[in-house]
């Protein structure tokens, strides 16, 4: 459904849904009009993510921190190597080696069990487009890896600005496309991580939604499962939005449930697989929580971690006090940005969406700092922000954005990469 402006100020600008181009015109006319409907968002991300970008870059040079590190913790020969460094190392195991040397169990590990070199975390789907655009181009895994993210992220930001182009207009879609370059834990877009193409397909599957294209919703959705297992949330939201769609029948029958039938099958899927390979049903989440110590402990740990920072104590799991104490005060913020987004009264898939991802990153045991990085995929949260922004006039715009993109280069980048564990 479309969105109900809470606020007579909050009137939506005539959005843009579809190119300006006739049913019968050519895939040149098509093209050119996808250009002129998208192209001043990615712009606009692209000017702001390479700013940010940019002095992420130089303060590494400067800090030279990570000439003292690892390359697979944070370190490198260059600052260019830190980019995939961390889960960036693991996505290149797994791109060249596969998940087979990932599977061998190895005994009296940590809690009596674990498995060597447990690639089978991250999930196939990046990895595998890694090692595809390499075989293509030639390009390394880590350049290819840095090629997915990058093109990935501008599909990131065309599909936030088709989200909120449908609820607030195109000045607000293009705003929060920039302001999901600036976000915390931008840092991670452009890296050999796979945020930004989760974010891509999470953005589009809820566009698919909002505009009742089932059939492609939960294609897109099904995709995003083999991506990272936080799509369980966005799973969850597709999968209530057709619930509540069958039962309106505002669609009929079949396509909202083909959509709700194929949502979880690339989760259940990988999941299933790594359970079989281990010889255990839940096999994953063991392997996640026995190795990795990441699990859904109802929230102990993000408590723990808040009051560690409050009282000035470094007495929790996995502290890094800069990291953590702009984690706590992104979470201070997270009940106004919410209170904010449901007055908007926005589409259900968006609301559940950004709800089951809070919960989750909240819920979960794990890198505390990593708070802001976790929370990238819940890009509604910016809405009542662009949706705010977009009445200032294009110089103070441009001013209060810019200022941001050079600050997000320091608490989206080097704090995460080089102060903290992203």
């Amino acid at each position: 459904m479309t969105a109900i402006p809470a606020v007579a100020s909050d009137v939506p600008e005539q959005r843009s849904d579809e190119p300006n181009a006739a049913p019968g015109a050519g895939w040149r006319e098509r093209g050119r009009a996808l250009v002129i409907r998208f192209g001043p968002a990615v712009w606009c991300y692209a000017v702001l993510k390479l700013i940010g970008f940019t002095v992420f870059m130089k303060l590494l040079s400067f800090s030279g921190d990570y000439l003292k590190k690892h390359p697979r913790f944070g370190g490198g020969a260059n600052p260019w190597d830190v980019l995939a460094s961390w889960d960036g190392w693991w996505y290149q195991q797994v791109a060249e080696f596969g998940y087979h040397p990932a599977l061998i169990p190895v005994p009296n590990g940590p809690v009596g069990f674990t498995i060597e070199q447990n690639s089978a975390a991250f999930f196939p789907l990046y990895p595998g487009l890694m090692r595809g655009v390499s075989d293509v181009t030639g390009l390394g895994l880590y350049g290819a890896g840095m090629l997915v993210s990058v093109v990935a992220s501008l599909f990131a930001a065309a599909g936030i600005y088709a989200v909120v182009d449908r609820l607030a207009g195109p000045r607000a879609g293009v705003i929060a496309a920039g302001l999901w370059a600036i976000a915390p834990g931008s840092g991670a877009e452009w890296a050999v991580y796979s945020d930004s193409l989760f974010v891509a397909l999470a953005a589009w599957a809820c566009y698919c939604v909002m505009a009742k294209q089932w059939i492609a919703a939960g294609v897109v959705t099904l995709v995003a499962g083999l991506n990272r297992p936080t799509a369980a949330a966005l799973i969850g939201a597709v999968g209530l939005a057709a619930l509540v769609e069958l039962y309106r029948r505002e669609s009929g029958v079949l396509r909202p449930l083909a959509a709700l039938l194929m949502a979880p099958v690339g989760l259940l899927g990988y999941v299933g697989w790594v359970g079989w390979r281990v010889g255990e049903w839940g096999g994953y989440f063991r392997l996640q929580r026995d190795s990795w110590l990441h699990y859904f402990d109802w929230g102990q740990g993000s408590w723990h971690a808040i009051r560690g920072v409050l009282l000035g104590r470094g007495d929790y799991p996995f502290a890094y006090p800069v990291p953590d104490l702009l984690a706590t005060l992104f979470v201070f913020t997270l009940p106004v940005l919410i209170v904010l987004l449901i007055r908007l009264r926005p589409p259900l898939v968006l609301t559940a969406y950004t709800l089951a991802t809070i919960v989750s990153v909240l819920g979960s045991l794990g890198i505390f700092g990593n708070v802001s990085r976790y929370l990238l995929p819940a890009f509604p949260l910016f809405i009542a922000l662009a949706i705010g922004l977009r009445k200032l006039s294009l110089p103070v715009l441009v001013t209060v954005l810019t200022t941001g993109a050079v600050a997000s280069g320091w608490f989206g980048g080097y704090v995460l990469f080089e102060l903290g564990v992203p």
